[in-house]
């Protein structure tokens, strides 16, 4: 069993991610109450934790690089810290290259999702971190496997996806995600090659979404001028 998995993202009409390209607030709309309705929806789902990219974790993660020059050699278990009952914040980072500097992530329990071909120095350091880790496979693509693992050993039900694009991308390759949970804010962003929510990097001709349709669950129209709307993944037999 994983957990139910919802990609919760904020977006302009566009289809774009970074709101400071985004056009400005119509007259009269405080830009501030846009932004407020993304973090009470995703608090209103009470999921058990969130997972995002190793990009979007870099920019939120305020951990410097350490080195461990005589780190012990360890096996490529899974490796839980003290969680104290937190949600968790999981970053898929197959290189190793996010650096932590606690335990947490806005308050929440760190989660590295590592490939087996990270250095002990970096396992080292978020042992010292007091971050938890566990492994995708050799090369950190097992993304299946590690959702099994954060429903097993951590005891996650539901957890949300928020991107960035790529990563969003690939967890639909992977059948990965069972709802979509959009905020489309009032604005557009026009830039040719911008990030969008689901951005799969993967062979020319390759359709991630194949066998799967969305069904439209919610639409609602927030104060702003802000739309969300939730559509649940179904996918083809078999």
């Amino acid at each position: 069993m994983r957990p139910h998995i919802i990609c919760h993202m904020g977006t302009s009409i566009d289809g774009r991610l970074h709101p400071s390209r985004f056009t400005k607030a119509a007259s009269g709309i405080p830009a501030e109450v846009l932004r407020s309705h993304y973090e009470r929806i995703h608090d209103g789902f009470n999921a058990d934790g969130w997972i995002i990219g190793r990009v979007t974790m870099n920019e939120m993660a305020k951990g410097t690089e350490r080195h461990f020059a005589n780190a012990p050699r360890l096996p490529r278990d899974a490796h839980l810290s003290n969680r104290n009952g937190r949600k968790l914040a999981i970053g898929i980072d197959p290189s190793g290259r996010v650096h932590f500097g606690k335990d947490n992530v806005g308050g929440d329990h760190a989660v590295a999702v590592l490939g087996e071909q990270v250095s002990d120095s970096h396992l080292a350091e978020l042992r010292e971190d007091g971050a938890s880790y566990i492994f995708a496979g050799p090369k950190g693509d097992d993304l299946p496997g590690a959702m099994t693992q954060l429903a097993s050993l951590f005891g996650a039900r539901t957890l949300l996806l928020e991107g960035g694009g790529g990563i969003n991308g690939a967890f639909l390759k992977h059948g990965l995600i069972d709802e979509f949970s959009t905020l489309i804010f009032p604005a557009v962003d026009g830039v040719a090659g911008s990030q969008s929510i689901v951005d799969y990097h993967g062979p020319d001709g390759d359709r991630p979404g194949a066998g799967q349709s969305l069904r439209l669950t919610h639409c609602e129209t927030l104060e702003g001028g802000m739309v969300w709307l939730r559509h649940a993944v179904e996918r083809a037999p078999g």
